[in-house]
């Protein structure tokens, strides 16, 4: 068994469930164990919100990574408890054309976290060192510069006392493929699938020349890239959470249950009837009566 980097060994599946019973017989963790640990280490993302917030900390973490690599589920995992006041996400559509004009980080820094916030980017400025590289949407002196320019600018955020974790989500050409044409089927995922990932598709070996460029220049003792084993969407999201949570150094500082004071009453009030409210129409369920007047 393995004791859990943040949970209690008492809370966590790892070192209170034997692995033949933590996983299925295809190595993938059961679902029962995989909802009992998410709760657990969403719970602890709502005590780093609340140290974020309290102490003024400024959290920048880039998702990066190929296509369908799961970085929008694990993001969506993230921010499921928190406060979007706090906890915000970032995901930067093609650059407008005043944006390309601009310096390239220019439009990334206007996402920068103020004191209180964690700031998650669905794809960072290292889109030009992948995509913008591969698809040939930027010139070879943009992005040699870009290779310069990056840990410099990392180093600068971090001066500032930005705290900046790195993740690459890593998959196999073999998932990816089996999720393409999972989303090619299914209408709910269809719209994930853009003509940028089609010609991707075409482009796999200079992606990930690309990548491997990007690590040597990129990847430094400052500010290095965390690989995340994406094959797997659960356990990408609990190892994701699980170092996430590992990399900040917070306190509990979870209040007690709410004591709720006295509603307040008023015998005199007298409330209208609602029947002559604009009700959405219940297809399920039923609509109040027209003599339910204790509700607002």
């Amino acid at each position: 068994m393995t004791e859990h980097p943040v949970l209690p060994a008492e809370e966590s599946v790892l070192s209170t469930v034997d692995d033949d019973d933590l996983y299925k017989n295809s190595g993938k963790i059961k679902k029962k164990y995989y909802k009992r640990e998410l709760e657990r280490l969403q719970e602890e993302l709502v005590r780093l919100q609340m140290w974020v917030k309290e102490q003024g900390l400024r959290v920048v973490v880039l998702f990066d990574g190929r296509d369908a690599a799961g970085k929008g589920g694990t993001i969506h995992r993230i921010t499921r408890r928190t406060s979007s006041r706090v906890v915000k996400v970032v995901a930067l559509g093609k650059p407008t054309e005043r944006e390309q004009s601009q310096w390239y980080f220019q439009r990334y820094v206007e996402h920068l976290p103020a004191a209180g916030e964690m700031v998650l980017f669905d794809r960072s400025w290292y889109n030009r060192a992948t995509v913008e590289r591969v698809m040939e949407f930027c010139t070879d002196e943009e992005y040699q510069e870009f290779l310069r320019s990056a840990p410099a600018f990392e180093r600068m955020l971090m001066r500032s006392g930005i705290i900046l974790i790195k993740y690459w989500f890593s998959i196999s050409d073999e998932e990816q493929e089996r999720r393409f044409q999972k989303r090619s089927t299914d209408p709910k995922r269809r719209w994930k699938l853009s003509p940028i990932d089609l010609e991707a598709r075409e482009r796999w070996v200079e992606y990930s020349r690309a990548k491997d460029a990007m690590f040597t220049h990129t990847d430094t003792s400052g500010s290095p890239w965390h690989v995340i084993d994406a094959d797997v969407k659960k356990h990408a999201r609990l190892n994701c959470i699980s170092h996430l949570l590992s990399q900040i150094d917070y306190e509990d500082t979870m209040p007690g249950p709410t004591e709720l004071p006295e509603r307040q009453t008023d015998p005199g009030y007298e409330r209208p009837a609602i029947d002559g409210q604009n009700w959405v129409p219940a297809l399920y369920g039923s609509n109040p009566p027209a003599t339910d007047v204790e509700r607002s």
